[in-house]
């Protein structure tokens, strides 16, 4: 394990590619994404809201007029327009890493960050809020359940992982910051990085 003298200062971490949080519906990526942008000093953009933006309608809107796979078309050009610009923090929504052309765009244009979250911790946040169209389906615990079959091998893929649990969003923060210290040192192995170690 590399001492903390050998890791770059934070001030001094040297990103040349933005910062984009994948993982599940209620994992944090939106919430943690504003603070690790703000803790960087980097801008933060959330695709989704881009896309609503772009779109002019609510992503729940985009789903019941023109089906997930019109959705899901719209997401892969904006976050490809966003990766192309100067480095920032990008929250993704849920689905974005398992669209393959979007996963490719994001691991050469990018550093993804899988905020991984056990079932309990993501149902009680989405539960929450009530504007989650795949929740929408049927219940919830059992949708998050399949979700996390489905996702969770793809997520594996991202170049880091940090655990997003029932602590403060600000350790969570923390936790990326030491990740990704470690990862621009080169010193690290993604086994190294797994659980926010």
């Amino acid at each position: 394990m590399m001492s903390e003298t050998t890791l770059p200062a934070l001030d001094h971490l040297e990103l040349d590619r933005g910062i984009v949080l994948i993982g599940l519906m209620g994992a944090g990526k939106s919430s943690v994404g504003r603070r690790l942008a703000k803790r960087l000093d980097l801008p933060f953009s959330d695709a989704d809201q881009e896309i609503e933006k772009a779109a002019d309608c609510t992503i729940e809107e985009i789903f019941a007029r023109h089906g997930e796979a019109a959705f899901r078309a719209g997401e892969r050009r904006v976050i490809g327009r966003l990766l192309d610009g100067p480095p920032q923090v990008l929250a993704t929504g849920g689905g974005a890493f398992m669209d393959r052309e979007t996963r490719a765009a994001i691991s050469e244009k990018g550093i993804s960050i899988w905020l991984r979250a056990d079932l309990d911790v993501l149902l009680e946040r989405v539960l929450r809020r009530d504007n989650r169209p795949l929740l929408k389906q049927g219940d919830p615990e059992q949708i998050l359940r399949r979700l996390m079959a489905e996702r969770d091998p793809v997520y594996a893929q991202a170049d880091l992982t940090v655990t997003s649990g029932q602590g403060p969003h600000e350790d969570v923060v923390e936790d990326i910051v030491e990740a990704l210290q470690r990862h621009l040192a080169g010193g690290s192995t993604d086994a190294d990085l797994k659980d926010g170690d």
